[in-house]
Formats: C-alpha cells, structure tokens, sequence
C-alpha cells in the first residue's frame, strides 16, 4: 500500500484528515519523495514550482530538505511518514532475528518533541486497525509489534548511536542549537547517516522554517535545489502549504516586521542575518585539554564581569593576559549557572581574581550599583564597560579571524562564540548578539578579557585601568 492510499483509506490515515483537499500540495511532495506517479499537469506544475526540476525523480529519494512556512503543517507530516514507514513497509528482511529497527524524528526542543510524540499517538490511536499494531508506549517513543519503533527525541547526536536506523527525521533543523555543540545539525548527520546506509530504501528528511544563511538546511539548499540526481529539495511558502491560513494574518507580519515575517511565513532566507564566527576560526584558537592556566609571575591580568542574579542567566568571569608576543592568552573562564546565590559567587570569584593578583575588573552594566559594592566589600574594584556587547565583539573579531588567541577547550564557549549572529540594523551599524533562546554568558566574559588584555598593548594600562562606561546594547 502506498503512503497515498493509507491517507485514502477511512479505515487507516484518513480519519486525521478534517479536509483532505486542503493537504494537495503536501500530497504532492509525498508522491515525489515515494515516486509515486503525478495525479494530473496541476501537480507537475507544482512539483516544478517547489523543486526547481524539470521532472520527478523517477526513483525513491534516500535523503530530502524540506523549506516551509510556520503552521504549513510541517510536524504532522514528520509524524504521518513516520507513522507510514513503521506500519506499511517490511523491514524485516533487513534486520537480525530480534533486531528492532528505529525510526527518529529528531526535534529542536523538549516542547516541539512532546508535540510530534502527540501526533504520533494520535494518527496510531485513531485507527482500530493501526492501534493494534502498539506494543508498548513511552514518553518518547512507541514500539510496534512488527519490530519497529518510533521515536521522538531532541537534538543530540550521542543520543542516536547504536540504534538500527530506518528513516531520521531531522524537525525544524534550521533551529538546532546546543551548550555543547558549535554545530549539533552536522554532528547529527554525521551520527545518523551511517547507520542509515546499511539498510537498504532507508530515509533521511530534514523539515524546516529558513532562519540564517549558514548551517546544513542552507548549505543542502544552496548546494542542491533544482539540482538533478541530487537530495530533493522542497522550498514552499506557508499559503502554499496550508492555503486555510488567514492572508491578512500574513501580510499584517510583513508589514510589522519584512525580514523575520519573509522567512516565516514566505520562506524565504533572511539577509539581515549572518553567523558572526565561523566554527572552523573558533576551533583553530581552542587549545585542546588546556582548562585553565595557572599564574604567570611578571605576567598582567585582565579580567572581565558578566554578572546574573542567579535565577536565569550564569554568572561568568573571564581573565586573559597579553604575551610578548602579542597574541591573547585566555587563561581563567568561570561560570555559575543558576539557581545560585549571587554573593556566594561575588566571594568565589573575587578570590579567584586575588590569586592572579587582578584586584580590578570590568563589567557590564547588569545590577552595577550592588554589583560594584559587593566586590568591593572583598577588596576588588569593579568598572564598567565603555563599549556595548556589539562593540567588544567586534574588536573581539580579528582576534579570533587572525589567530592572534588561545582560547581554553570548553564546548560551552566554543558553541555561544558559534551561535552569535550579526544582524544588520538601520543605519548601517550591526548589533552582535546570541540567536533568539540562546546564551552568550561565557562569550560576554572571555571575549571582554581578551579585548582588555588585546587593548593593553595600545594604552599600555594595568588591569582593570581601562576607562570604561556601560551602554548596554
């Protein structure tokens, strides 16, 4: 049976259906990526539209990037061919007696993974003949009695290893983001991918709403749209996709704001966005096994303040020294995530800064007047930063292109440096700053450490000399 024919059959997939006719233009893509024949010119047409090719690809597609709009319906169709290849395809042949084989839709987050497990269940429980088929049911995954099993998990290539892989459905992959990874999308697919290739007619898909021009969702478009023999790529607007969505809903966001509503709703990529540093210029400053250093005699210290309350963001200090040579050593990163009590860490880290003999530092603007008495009661004086976030990242910049840093092998600052975005602004000036639900704590610190100690060579100043004064971005 056809993944068409099970959507057809008001005994299987059709009853998750309120109006089919609304779902064409996913049906379309359906029947492309299973090769199965259009139905009439209007789907060629379509197809042509979405694809940039001539002709279908007259083969079943092994990998395919899909690039929608929000509410295109983009999660269910992730649970539906999940749900058709655990329950219509024989993959018996291909595995060992008592093998079970896995299909992963792969989401961006906890919540988006609750939405598809729920999707999942319900396309199972909603028919009396597919319901039967459930073995046992977990949080995140269900196990069907023909030895196949569906789950739902985030983003983590270390959670994938190991399994007998099906198909992996990477959800929203635009959107990946990790504390421990500067690029978890190509760590994902390097994980995935082999385990795909021992089985024959398995699948990869990766879904999602454009964001920036950067990571495997644009690199798999740019490389590969309208590209014959290659991964098939499917770029649709939202309306196209889900024509009951309200137009005027649409264009009032465009009107509110072009860039992120064209890439929303439109998918189109935003041009006001670019990746700040590349993974590859980070990693070449890392310093692999180097965690902190101990103090140089004779040597000066800079150190550098992102100070939290303690409910929400960390508490980070960094300190870096500048060598004969002129390149930047980072030699301390602390962080203090939350919950913690702030003076407990003012009196860690005040200690810290007495044992490289920094009894000065800088630090932005958050809480400055408790933040300045506090340090002052343990004998260290805080200043504020002159320059914004935007501005020390900046001149934190040539550092890194010009390798003229090391920094210390912590994956949290390598994935925040990673995942800093530059967003062009009115007027010309860009604003520096972590992508929307993300974390530059650790990247405040060190990148504020390194610029002091990089500027030392210039004004010649003791650590924590410099004359600062906070704007905050």
């Amino acid at each position: 049976m056809t993944i068409i024919e099970a959507i057809q059959d008001k005994a299987l997939l059709r009853p998750a259906f309120k109006d089919l006719g609304t779902w064409w233009a996913w049906i379309v893509y359906l029947r492309a990526l299973f090769n199965l024949p259009m139905k009439d010119l209007d789907d060629i047409k379509l197809f042509r539209e979405c694809t940039g090719l001539c002709s279908p690809p007259g083969e079943q597609v092994r990998e395919s990037f899909v690039i929608c709009g929000r509410r295109s319906g983009k999660s269910f169709v992730s649970a539906l061919i999940a749900v058709f290849l655990a329950c219509f395809k024989n993959w018996q042949p291909y595995l060992a007696p008592g093998e079970r084989g896995h299909i992963f839709i792969i989401a961006v987050d906890k919540a988006q993974a609750g939405i598809i497990r729920r999707y999942v269940g319900g396309l199972l429980h909603g028919s009396t003949i597919l319901k039967r088929m459930i073995e046992k049911e977990t949080i995140e995954s269900i196990d069907l009695k023909n030895g196949v099993s569906i789950s739902v998990k985030t983003c983590s290539f270390r959670s994938l290893r190991g399994y007998t892989v099906l198909c992996a459905i990477l959800e929203e992959l635009a959107f990946w983001r990790s504390e421990d990874s500067a690029t978890p999308d190509r760590e994902v697919l390097a994980a995935i991918r082999p385990a795909l290739s021992t089985i024959p007619e398995s699948l990869l898909i990766g879904i999602s709403t454009p964001y920036g021009r950067s990571g495997v969702l644009w690199q798999q478009f740019k490389e590969n749209f309208g590209q014959v023999g290659r991964p098939l790529i499917w770029k649709a607007d939202s309306r196209r996709m889900n024509p009951i969505l309200s137009e005027s809903l649409i264009d009032k966001a465009i009107a509110d704001d072009p860039e992120t509503a064209k890439a929303e709703w439109l998918a189109e990529w935003r041009s006001d966005l670019a990746a700040f540093l590349s993974g590859e210029a980070i990693e070449a400053c890392v310093i692999p096994g180097r965690f902190e250093l101990p103090k140089i005699t004779g040597a000066q210290y800079y150190a550098f303040l992102d100070p939290s309350g303690g409910r929400s963001d960390s508490f980070t200090l960094g300190i870096a020294h500048l060598e004969k040579s002129e390149k930047v050593i980072l030699d301390v990163l602390r962080e203090r995530k939350p919950p913690f009590q702030p003076q407990g860490v003012v009196a860690e880290f005040a200690d810290v800064l007495k044992s490289y003999h920094a009894m000065s530092a800088v630090s932005d603007r958050y809480s400055s007047e408790w933040n300045v008495e506090a340090f002052m009661e343990h004998g260290i004086t805080i200043k504020a930063a002159e320059q914004t976030a935007s501005e020390l990242y900046l001149e934190f910049l040539p550092l890194i292109a010009g390798g003229q840093v090391e920094l210390l092998d912590s994956k949290r600052l390598v994935s925040q440096l990673a995942g800093l975005e530059r967003r062009t602004r009115a007027g010309g000036k860009d604003m520096i700053s972590h992508y929307p639900g993300g974390h530059d704590d650790c990247a405040n610190a060190a990148a504020g450490a390194c610029v002091l100690a990089s500027q030392s060579k210039t004004t010649g100043a003791a650590a924590g000399t410099l004359d600062y004064d906070v704007r905050p971005d």
